[in-house]
């Protein structure tokens, strides 16, 4: 029996034009994903999926001899479906899978519920990697696609700052943990995100508007990492707010859900929902409770 853990992720800084090139900084959480391997004598893949409470969410077999078969038939339900394809993608990079005559029942434990936004998707491709020994950044252009920087966190598991330059990508291993780190926490604003129309209007700007925010996000990302004060932290995601804004056509969430709150407030991630950054005290938080909003957590119980 083998055990994989990938860490999930919080991005706070570079959410778009991580796509083109931005420097973003990226923060690993200490809840994740776990994978359980265990080799079996039937050619199959027995998987079963379990959420943060222990529940089975989502069960299926796959016959391996399938995973390498292009006349196999992909499953129509679409947990099934991405499953499948994302074994098929690694198969091609582990021809041993395919040989060894050996099956595998397998075990992914999501420690985190599955709509915060944490990086199910992430963790899920960083954990198979690892126990297959591929490409993670190749298996998730062949699957679910996206920047990459959520797998770098999970691979990386501390701090990263990360940048796609053309097919590579630039990831740094980094250090955050602010002096005013005790001012910061993180909100879960009880959605999912659904990010497609701020990304097709995000994709809709010229390239001198998207090359003068990359630019300018590349350069708040490096400020807000070295920045030891809390106002002129505020006063730089307050910046970043609004150059995203722009982008994406969309209000800032401040302005959309807490325009009477005294801290700032910054969204991680596609702007829409999953979990938002506001700075104040214990106290403060309570001004979130009263609109509903339950799941606040402190920097140091959910950042790694």
């Amino acid at each position: 029996m083998k055990k994989f853990h990938s860490h999930g992720k919080l991005l706070l800084t570079g959410e778009y034009v991580v796509l083109d090139g931005a420097t973003a900084l990226a923060l690993p959480t200490k809840l994740g994903q776990e994978m359980i391997v265990s080799e079996t004598d039937e050619a199959v893949i027995d998987w079963k999926s379990t959420d943060h409470t222990g529940e089975t969410w989502f069960e299926a077999v796959y016959n391996i001899a399938d995973l390498s078969s292009p006349k196999a038939k992909v499953p129509e339900e679409e947990v099934s479906k991405m499953l499948f394809l994302t074994l098929f993608a690694a198969a091609k990079q582990s021809p041993e899978l395919l040989t060894s005559g050996k099956g595998f029942r397998i075990i992914s434990n999501t420690e985190f519920p599955r709509d915060w936004g944490l990086g199910t998707s992430s963790t899920l491709i960083a954990n198979i990697a690892r126990w297959l020994k591929i490409d993670a950044f190749r298996l998730l252009e062949e699957t679910f696609g996206g920047s990459g920087y959520d797998v770098a966190v999970a691979l990386e598991a501390t701090p990263i700052t990360f940048e796609k330059q053309g097919v590579e990508n630039s990831i740094l291993r980094t250090s955050y943990y602010p002096p005013f780190s005790d001012r910061l926490f993180f909100i879960h604003l009880n959605q999912k995100q659904n990010s497609r129309e701020s990304i097709r209007h995000y994709r809709e700007q010229d390239n001198s508007a998207v090359r003068s925010a990359t630019e300018k996000i590349s350069a708040l990302t490096h400020s807000i990492i070295t920045c030891t004060d809390l106002l002129e932290f505020e006063l730089l995601i307050e910046v970043h707010e609004n150059i995203i804004s722009q982008l994406v056509g969309l209000p800032k969430v401040k302005t959309r859900l807490f325009s009477d709150y005294k801290g700032a407030v910054k969204s991680l991630g596609g702007w829409g929902g999953d979990f938002v950054l506001a700075t104040g005290t214990e106290e403060d938080m309570q001004y979130f409770k009263n609109k509903g909003y339950h799941s606040i957590f402190p920097f140091s119980e959910i950042i790694l």
